[in-house]
C-alpha cells in the first residue's frame, strides 16, 4: 500500500510520516530525490535523497523517475526503481508530495497499487508561524513562495481520500493510524 502525505510546506507532513514510521509496524517512508542542498537536520536516504541539479537532470533523460516537479526553484522527483522495490517488499509506503505529484502518482499506479491519499491542512496564519520557526530558518522570501502556492494547493483537495486538519499532532496521527488499519483490513478483502 502506498500511503500519500500532502499538504503546503509546513504543513506537517514529515512530523507526521516520522510518527507513523515510529509507532506502526511494517511502514517505511519513500524519500523524493531533490536538488536542493541539503539543510540542517537533512539525512541522505533519510529526508531525501540530495542529487545536483545536472545530475537531476539527467535522471530525468534516462526516464527514472515516476513523476516530478519543481517546487521553490528545485527538483523533486519520486524514482521508479525504489518506489517499485518497496511496492514488492509488501509494506506500507508513506510518502510525502504535492498535489501535481499526488495526481500522477494515481494516474500511473492506481490501477495496480492501492493508494490512500490523505491531505493535511492548516490555516494560514498558522502555516506562517510554524514557517518563521522552523529550524532551518526559511527566509522571507522563501516564506512568501511558499505561502503563496497555499491557495493552489488547498484547490485540489478533491484529489484525496482524507482531508484532515492538523492542528493537534497527537489526534491527527491517531486518526491517520486508524485510516490504515482500516484501509489495509480492506485490501485484506
Amino acid at each position: 500500500m502506498l500511503v500519500i502525505l500532502s499538504g503546503v510546506a509546513g504543513a506537517g507532513k514529515d512530523t507526521i510520516k516520522r510518527e507513523l514510521i515510529k509507532r506502526m509496524e511494517n511502514v517505511e517512508s519513500l524519500p523524493s530525490f531533490t536538488s536542493r542542498p541539503m539543510r540542517e537536520g537533512d539525512v541522505e536516504g533519510g529526508t531525501y535523497h540530495f542529487v545536483s541539479r545536472k545530475e537531476f537532470e539527467e535522471m530525468i533523460e534516462r526516464k527514472e523517475f515516476y513523476e516530478y516537479d519543481v517546487h521553490h526553484n528545485n527538483y523533486y522527483g519520486t524514482s521508479r526503481k525504489l518506489l517499485n522495490d518497496k511496492i514488492k517488499s509488501g509494506k506500507i509506503i508513506v510518502k510525502d508530495i504535492d498535489v501535481n505529484g499526488t495526481e500522477h502518482l494515481k494516474e500511473l499506479l492506481g490501477k495496480d497499487t492501492k493508494i490512500v491519499t490523505i491531505f493535511l491542512r492548516v490555516p494560514k496564519e498558522e502555516l506562517k508561524r510554524r514557517l518563521e520557526s522552523r529550524i532551518d530558518k526559511p527566509s522571507p522570501a522563501e516564506i512568501v513562495l511558499r505561502l503563496n502556492r497555499f491557495d493552489y494547493e488547498e484547490s485540489r483537495i478533491n484529489l484525496y481520500d482524507y482531508v484532515l486538519k492538523n492542528d493537534d499532532l497527537e489526534k491527527t496521527v491517531q486518526i491517520i493510524i486508524t485510516i490504515l488499519e482500516n484501509e489495509k483490513k480492506l485490501e485484506n478483502i
